[in-house]
């Protein structure tokens, strides 16, 4: 890729328009938007201009965010006017959220009253709803139009519509059954739609969270999803690109959290050096504020490391090792509910069989540790008493990390937050308090 950027370039450079038109009329325009994005402004915009008309809308929606900016800068207002004809309705509301407020200004002014209005519409759902990301552009048909008529109706008008492939039946603008194509392509042309529409519907209302509709894309195969009103009023679609979209950003917001660090839109190298360090301070204080009960147990056992200097050389693993079987569960747990596989109402199930996994693996790892114990230290009560720490922490922490999460989806709060750093500042507690409470039950010097 890299080789064929060099090339690209080159002959961009040497102002070798027909060989630049030639590469690009053969990419995919995908591909073209991720060929262009190391491209300076001038040298982007002298790119763009050479794309095919057909393309030029697709990689344009598939740029990022500070590309486009610079594009609708640099554009003449015919050029982007012919661009904002040919974007799809979803795509040009991703694009306005982006952009600043004069550029904004100028886009509106470019598109047509109809459209200006739709959009004006679309931009004043709330942020994670299924209206903030659904497009106007879809197929709608009549309940008594036939397969042919039908057929030169998507032949018509399917080029300016996002996806054909799921056609709409609408009576009084009501949603009242669905199509596909590939209905539409094997049955006779006289029959109409009432006689092949399916009526058992998913649907979602324009206020319905985006979580939920992608739960409802992965759970039935969809590729668009209806969007309707307050009053049952078809509005537009979900498609499975919009969808996917949505699941993406979710997921980086989840691991953001998961890794005590508060979610950025913006990419890694977009985003500055002072504002990574803002995101990530709050949790580190957070963390390191509370890692300080963990030190004030440490002094409270003195007396016993120094009658027992060696149990110091444990703690870490200890602490580790709990710290890793909590975030092995609340990942687990995480995943499960991100599913819809697992809710509040299976908690003390889930519990159980998290009970059940930490003995096994207690076990089976106080094992392994008493006999590297006995190899190295020759002492059989610390062997027993480093092993029985590592089952009782292993057991909380599992219980820990699964019930965490799921308490914290009861309480409307992302079970991400209650991951990885909180468990962990739990675990650590928990297994200093186990390991020296044990410690002092066995060892007779204590």
């Amino acid at each position: 890729m890299d080789m064929d950027r060099e090339i690209f370039e080159g002959l961009l450079s040497a102002r070798e328009f027909k060989a630049v038109r030639s590469i690009l009329n053969v990419m995919n325009a995908v591909d073209i938007a991720v060929l262009l994005s190391e491209l300076e402004d001038k040298e982007l915009v002298l790119a763009f201009r050479l794309i095919p008309k057909d393309k030029a809308a697709d990689v344009f929606a598939n740029m990022d965010g500070n590309q486009q900016s610079d594009l609708v800068e640099m554009f003449t207002e015919r050029e982007l006017k012919v661009i904002l004809d040919e974007l799809f309705m979803d795509d040009t509301v991703d694009l306005l959220e982006d952009l600043p407020a004069n550029l904004v200004t100028r886009i509106l002014e470019a598109v047509d009253p109809e459209k200006r209005n739709k959009i004006n519409v679309l931009l004043n759902y709330p942020d994670d709803s299924a209206g903030s990301i659904m497009t106007t552009e879809y197929v709608d048909l009549r309940k008594h139009t036939t397969v042919a008529q039908a057929l030169m109706h998507i032949k018509r008008v399917g080029i300016h519509k996002e996806t054909i492939y799921t056609c709409y039946i609408l009576e009084h603008r009501r949603l009242v059954g669905i199509v596909t194509a590939k209905d539409l392509l094997t049955m006779d042309d006289d029959i109409t739609m009432e006689e092949i529409m399916e009526t058992e519907i998913k649907s979602v209302s324009t206020h319905t969270d985006q979580e939920e509709v992608v739960q409802l894309f992965r759970k039935y195969d969809l590729l668009a999803l209806p969007v309707v009103d307050a009053d049952n009023l078809m509005v537009g679609i979900v498609t499975v690109d919009d969808a996917i979209d949505v699941m993406v950003d979710e997921v980086t917001e989840d691991i953001s959290k998961m890794a005590a660090v508060n979610p950025s839109e913006e990419s890694y190298f977009d985003t500055s050096v002072f504002q990574h360090a803002k995101n990530r301070v709050p949790w580190l204080l957070f963390l390191m504020l509370s890692s300080t009960v963990t030190g004030i147990l440490i002094t409270n056992y003195e007396k016993a490391f120094e009658a027992v200097p060696l149990l110091v050389s444990f703690i870490p693993m200890l602490m580790g090792t709990g710290g890793n079987c909590g975030s092995q569960s609340s990942a687990l747990i995480i995943r499960g509910i991100a599913l819809d596989e697992i809710h509040f109402k299976d908690i003390f199930r889930a519990m159980f069989k998290e009970f059940r996994v930490s003995i096994v693996v207690g076990v089976i790892l106080a094992i392994a540790n008493g006999i590297r114990i006995l190899i190295m230290y020759q002492d059989p009560l610390i062997a027993v008493v480093v092993g029985c720490s590592l089952i009782v922490t292993i057991i909380i922490s599992k219980l820990i990390g699964c019930v965490l999460p799921l308490l914290a989806q009861k309480i409307n709060i992302d079970p991400a937050i209650v991951s990885a750093p909180i468990i962990s500042t739990l675990v650590d507690t928990c297994s200093i308090l186990v390991f020296f409470n044990i410690a002092t039950m066995i060892l007779p010097q204590l």
